[in-house]
C-alpha cells in the first residue's frame, strides 16, 4: 500500500515538471530568420544561339514562400568591345533579349542596373556551342521508370554538360462535370474541364564531366526516375530536354549549389559553403550576389512515353487520392434551390433521373469543383506539340 502512495506521488510529481518544464518553453528563431539582408539573385546563362532569358530576385528569409523578383531593372549582354544586346522585362523580374547568334569566338557577360540605382555585372566568360543530344531514352526498372540522356563531342571541347527539363503529361479529373449552372440556369457544359495537361520544370542540379575520360562521350546519365505507378505516366508523359555546355568554373558552381541545397540532412554530407559566382557589384566589392552566368548555346529534345508501351495491369495513381468524395445530388429542379446548391466551390456533375423508371429527370449531382474541374491543376488547352 506504501509503495503505491508513493508511486503515485512520484508518478504526480514528474507529471508537474513535466508541465512546467513545457510552460517554459519558447519558440527559438535564429537571426537568420529575420536577418534585413536580402541579397540579388541572378539565373540564366547568354544564349548563343537564341533568346537569353534572365531572371532577377532577391533572397527571402524562411518565413516568406516567394522571393521577391528584381522588376523594372536595365539589363544587357555585352561583349568585349562593348556592343550591348538589350532585354526587355516580359513578368516582374523576367527579362529576355531578341533571338539572337552571337560569336562564339567573343567573350560576353551580363550588365543591370536596378530601379535603385545599383550596378552589376559578371565577368566576361568564352561562349561555347553546345553539341546535340544524342538520345533520350527509358527503361522500367526495379526501382521505376528511369529516363536517360546520350551526349558526346567528337571534338573533345565540351567535356562539362548541365541539362534542365519540362515534364508534361495529361491527366483526368475524377467526375465529369456534364453541365454548368450559370445566370439561374442549369445548360450542357461546351468546354471539356476533365482532360487535361501539367507541366513542371526540373528542381535539381543535373550535370556530368568526362573530363577524366579519354572519349568526349555521355552515355545513359539518369535525367529522372518516375515511380511505375506514377499518375504522370497514366496516359502519355512528355519530357523536353536542355543540355547545355559548360566551362569548368561553371561546372564548379553547380557543384557546390547542389552540394548546398540537396545533399544536406545526415551527419556524413557535406557542411554548406557561401554560395559565390561570377556576378559582382561595381560598386561594393564586397557585396554578396548569388549566380553564374555562362555563354553557351542550347541544344534540345523531346521524349514521349505512351501508357501502351508500359507493362499491363498496371495501377496507376491518379492524383486525387482520398481528396475527392462521391458527388452527392441535390434533389431539385426549382432554379431558386440550384442557385444556392451550385457555386465556386461545388459544380454539376450529371444530370440524375428517378431510380423507379430511370426516365424523370429529379436534380443534379454535384461535386467539388477541384475534383470536376481539371483546370485546377493543370490546363485544358492541349499543347501544340501533343501528338
Amino acid at each position: 500500500m506504501a509503495n503505491q502512495k508513493m508511486a503515485h506521488r512520484m508518478g504526480s510529481l514528474l507529471l508537474g515538471l513535466l508541465v512546467w518544464l513545457t510552460g517554459c518553453i519558447e519558440e527559438y528563431e535564429p537571426d537568420v530568420v529575420s536577418s534585413p539582408e536580402s541579397y540579388l539573385v541572378v539565373e540564366g546563362i547568354i544564349n548563343l544561339r537564341g533568346v537569353t532569358t534572365v531572371r532577377l530576385s532577391r533572397t527571402r528569409d524562411l518565413k516568406t514562400d516567394v522571393s521577391p523578383p528584381e522588376a523594372r531593372a536595365t539589363v544587357a549582354i555585352e561583349d568585349a568591345a562593348g556592343t550591348r544586346y538589350a532585354l526587355t522585362e516580359q513578368t516582374p523580374g523576367v527579362y529576355t533579349s531578341a533571338n539572337l547568334t552571337l560569336d562564339v569566338n567573343r567573350q560576353y557577360r551580363l550588365h543591370l542596373r536596378t530601379a535603385a540605382g545599383r550596378e552589376y555585372a559578371s565577368d566576361l566568360v568564352t561562349g561555347k556551342l553546345t553539341p546535340p543530344i544524342d538520345q533520350l531514352s527509358w527503361a522500367s526498372e526495379r526501382n521505376g521508370v528511369q529516363l536517360y540522356v546520350d551526349a558526346h563531342d567528337d571534338t573533345g571541347a565540351t567535356r562539362y554538360y548541365r541539362w534542365t527539363y519540362q515534364e508534361t503529361w495529361e491527366f483526368k479529373s475524377p467526375y465529369t462535370s456534364e453541365f454548368e449552372f450559370v445566370n439561374g440556369m442549369m445548360r450542357p457544359r461546351v468546354e471539356d474541364i476533365s482532360r487535361c495537361w501539367r507541366t513542371e520544370n526540373s528542381t535539381t542540379v543535373l550535370q556530368s564531366s568526362t573530363a577524366r575520360l579519354n572519349q568526349d562521350v555521355v552515355s545513359k546519365f539518369p535525367l529522372a526516375l518516375l515511380p511505375d505507378n506514377s499518375d504522370k505516366l497514366r496516359f502519355k508523359y512528355s519530357i523536353l530536354v536542355q543540355q547545355y555546355a559548360q566551362t569548368q568554373e561553371e561546372f564548379t558552381y553547380w557543384e557546390r549549389l547542389k552540394r548546398n541545397t540537396e545533399s544536406l540532412g545526415t551527419l556524413f554530407d557535406p557542411l554548406p559553403t557561401q554560395l559565390t559566382g561570377n556576378v559582382h557589384s561595381l560598386q561594393d566589392a564586397s557585396e554578396l550576389v548569388i549566380g553564374y552566368v555562362g555563354a553557351s548555346s542550347m541544344t534540345e529534345r523531346r521524349l514521349f512515353i505512351d501508357v501502351s508501351e508500359l507493362p499491363p495491369g498496371t495501377r496507376f495513381l491518379t492524383g486525387y487520392e482520398k481528396l475527392c468524395e462521391q458527388p452527392d445530388t441535390v434533389s431539385s429542379l426549382v432554379p431558386s434551390v440550384l442557385a444556392s446548391q451550385f457555386d465556386a466551390n461545388r459544380i454539376p456533375v450529371y444530370r440524375v433521373f428517378d431510380p423507379r423508371t430511370g426516365l424523370i429527370l429529379i436534380g443534379y449531382s454535384r461535386a467539388f469543383a477541384f475534383c470536376a474541374d481539371c483546370r485546377y491543376r493543370g490546363t485544358n488547352v492541349k499543347p501544340a506539340f501533343w501528338p
